[in-house]
Order: structure tokens, then C-alpha cells, then sequence
């Protein structure tokens, strides 16, 4: 049971984050897609059951300081009805999309001379301006 998970001290995987303090906005697009495109699908069903219970029961223990949902208790779901059930692919997903992200930042560096740094997130609007 969830009481008997955080009382024994461990986490509830897919809730709660590291920077965020509400749901993580992935999670959210993660969870509009499954509700137009497969609101049928048993583990969606279960997903957004879950998102109604999970939240209240971390808010009573007191403990945890982001009770709501991350990417990660909505992607499995997805990549499952989809036909990737090897769950030791996640990670992999994980990690190659990360990197994918930092490449880019890393190559816009490159392009307008700046030193490394931690990526920040920036519109393309943002972008062209730069280049003007």
C-alpha cells in the first residue's frame, strides 16, 4: 500500500522532483495525449486513477515536499501501449533523449562563441533574436 511504502521510509516512483513543486509539465502533456488517444487502455486508466489518489496520501504523510506526478509515472504507460515492454529501455530512452538536449545546446554554444554552461531552456523565438 502506499501508507506502507512511505512509512517504511521509501519513495513512490513517478511522484515527486528534484526542482518542481507541482506537476511536472511532461507528465501533463504525457497525460493529455493518453486521455485523447487511448482513454481505453487499462494502464492509463490506472495512471490517471492514480494521479487523484497518489498526491493526497504524500500531502497527509507530511513528508514529502512535491507529492505530484514527474514524466516518468506516465511514460512507461505510454511506451507500453505502444509496444516497447522491455522495461529496462526506459533508462536507455532516458539517457539518449538527455543527451540529445545537451547536443543541442552544446552546438548553439559552439555557433554564437559562448563558453560551456549548464543548458537553459529558450524559445526559438528567443534564439532568432540573438542572431539579429
Amino acid at each position: 500500500s502506499l501508507w506502507a511504502t512511505l512509512n517504511s521510509g521509501k519513495v513512490i516512483p513517478g511522484y515527486g522532483h528534484a526542482v518542481l513543486r507541482k506537476t511536472d509539465p511532461r507528465y501533463i502533456c504525457q497525460r493529455e495525449f493518453a486521455m485523447k488517444h487511448m482513454p481505453d487502455d487499462p494502464l492509463v486508466k490506472l495512471v490517471l486513477r492514480l494521479y487523484d489518489i497518489v498526491p493526497p496520501v504524500m500531502l497527509e504523510h507530511g513528508k514529502a515536499k512535491n507529492p505530484w506526478p514527474n514524466v516518468d509515472a506516465h511514460s512507461g504507460v505510454l511506451l507500453t501501449h505502444y509496444g516497447l515492454t522491455e522495461m529496462n529501455y526506459y533508462t536507455v530512452l532516458f539517457g539518449v533523449s538527455r543527451a540529445l538536449g545537451v547536443l543541442a545546446s552544446l552546438t548553439w554554444d559552439r555557433a554564437f562563441g559562448l563558453p560551456l554552461e549548464r543548458p537553459k531552456s529558450m524559445s526559438t523565438e528567443g534564439l532568432m533574436n540573438l542572431t539579429k
